[in-house]
This record gives structure tokens, C-alpha cells and sequence, in this order.
């Protein structure tokens, strides 16, 4: 079973999209500096789209990302940890992750949406494998036997 099939059936998909925004939160919470100011910045001109434009970004690459994922679980699967194989894999991770969010933003019709992520893509790969440890913890809370 690929993560898509357990980790979005109906009885966990919104407490999985909720705990992937509150950890989506997390990571920006502990960023700090100049460079940590501007992606609160954007984040908040991202949330200011429409109300729960955030979740619903979620929900719509969620399937994609644990499709992407789904290799490096299996792989994981096979060592024995796959929790911990994906955050021993954060580079790997992280551009598969990567990888299914450069495809989404060019349909983004909304200008702000593209830009943002155009200015933050060339630092996002570094922000995305931080946050791997977390997103792994997620993901175990709803593989867990």
C-alpha cells in the first residue's frame, strides 16, 4: 500500500492536511534572521490569498507528494525504518517534495502564488530538508500499526 492509500482515506485525511499545516507553521516559527522574516512575510501574503488557502493547497498536493514519497518509503520499508530512512534521505526528500511543487506552480494562475515561490526556490531546498524530520513525524503518527 502506497502512502497515498493509507495516509488520505477519509478517516485520516483532514487531521493529516491539519497536522502537515501546524507543522508548515512549526518550521516557519523557528526561522529567524533577515531571511526567516521574508518567508513569514510571504507565507502571510500567501495566506492572504482566501480564507484556508493554505490548507487547501495542502489538500491538493498532498496525493502528489506521498506519490513522490513513495519510493524512498519503500526503500525505507526494506531497511527497516522507513521514518527514519526518509529523514537519513533529506536531500532525496526533499526534491521529490520539490519536484511536485515546481510542477504545480506553473498552472498557478495566481501571480502572487508564482512569484513568491520563484523568489523562495532557490533557498527552498535547504528550508524543505529541515523540515523532513518533522514531516516524517506526521507521517508515523498515521502509519503507525
Amino acid at each position: 500500500m502506497g502512502l497515498s492509500d493509507g495516509l488520505l482515506n477519509p478517516t485520516k485525511k483532514a487531521m493529516v492536511i491539519d497536522d502537515c499545516c501546524n507543522m508548515i507553521e512549526g518550521q516557519l516559527a523557528s526561522k529567524s534572521g533577515m531571511s526567516g522574516m521574508a518567508l513569514k512575510t510571504a507565507f502571510a501574503a500567501l495566506k492572504g490569498v482566501k480564507p484556508g488557502y493554505i490548507p487547501y493547497v495542502v489538500e491538493q498536493i498532498l496525493p502528489q507528494c506521498f506519490t513522490a514519497l513513495d519510493p524512498i518509503w519503500s526503500e525505507g520499508v526494506q531497511k527497516g525504518d522507513p521514518i527514519e530512512y526518509l529523514s537519513a534521505n533529506r536531500s532525496q526528500t526533499a526534491d521529490a517534495l520539490l519536484g511536485v511543487t515546481d510542477a504545480r506552480v506553473k498552472n498557478a494562475k495566481r501571480q502572487i502564488v508564482r512569484g513568491t515561490y520563484e523568489k523562495f526556490r532557490g533557498s527552498a531546498k535547504k528550508h524543505v530538508e529541515e523540515a523532513v524530520p518533522d514531516l516524517a513525524k506526521v507521517i508515523e503518527n498515521y502509519t503507525k500499526s
